[in-house]
C-alpha cells in the first residue's frame, strides 16, 4: 500500500479534519457541556435538544473523516471538500437567515464569525483552489 503524499493539503486538510472532529466528539459525548460551554452563545439558538446536538455532532464527525480521507487519498480531495463547504454553507446560511429575522440578536454576527462564518469561507476556498488545480476532462 503506498502511503499519501505529506503536501501542503494534506497539512491543511488534517488541521481541518482535527477541528471537526474535535468538536463533533465533544458534541456526541457530552451535548449538554457543549450547549454551555461552546464560546459562541449557542443558548440563544433555543433550548437544548440533547439529540438534535448528538445528530450534528455525528455530522462534524462524518466531515471530520471525510477531510481525513481527502488527505490520504489526492485524487478524492475536491469532492471530499466541496461536501463539507456545502454542510458549511447551508449551516451559515442558517444563522444568516435567523440573524436577519431578528430569532439571533445582532451580536451574532460576531460571535459566529470564528465558528460558522470563517469555517465556511475556509472550506470554500479550499474547494475553489482544489477545482482550479484538478485537470480539466476532455470533451
Amino acid at each position: 500500500m503506498r502511503s499519501a503524499p505529506v503536501d501542503s493539503w494534506f497539512v491543511v486538510l488534517i488541521g481541518l479534519a482535527v477541528l471537526n472532529l474535535g468538536n463533533g466528539a465533544w458534541m456526541l459525548a457530552d451535548p449538554v457541556g457543549w450547549y454551555h460551554n461552546l464560546p459562541a452563545a449557542v443558548p440563544h439558538t433555543g433550548p437544548l435538544n440533547e439529540h438534535f446536538v448528538r445528530d450534528i455532532g455525528s455530522v462534524f464527525v462524518m466531515m471530520g473523516v471525510a477531510l481525513v480521507w481527502a488527505a490520504l487519498s489526492p485524487p478524492a480531495r475536491l469532492p471530499l471538500v466541496a461536501m463539507v463547504a456545502l454542510f458549511n454553507v447551508l449551516h451559515a446560511l442558517v444563522h444568516v437567515v435567523d440573524t436577519l429575522r431578528g430569532r439571533l440578536p445582532a451580536s451574532h454576527w460576531a460571535i459566529d464569525f470564528p465558528g460558522v462564518y470563517l469555517p465556511t469561507l475556509i472550506a470554500v476556498v479550499v474547494t475553489g483552489l482544489l477545482a482550479r488545480r484538478r485537470p480539466r476532462a476532455a470533451f
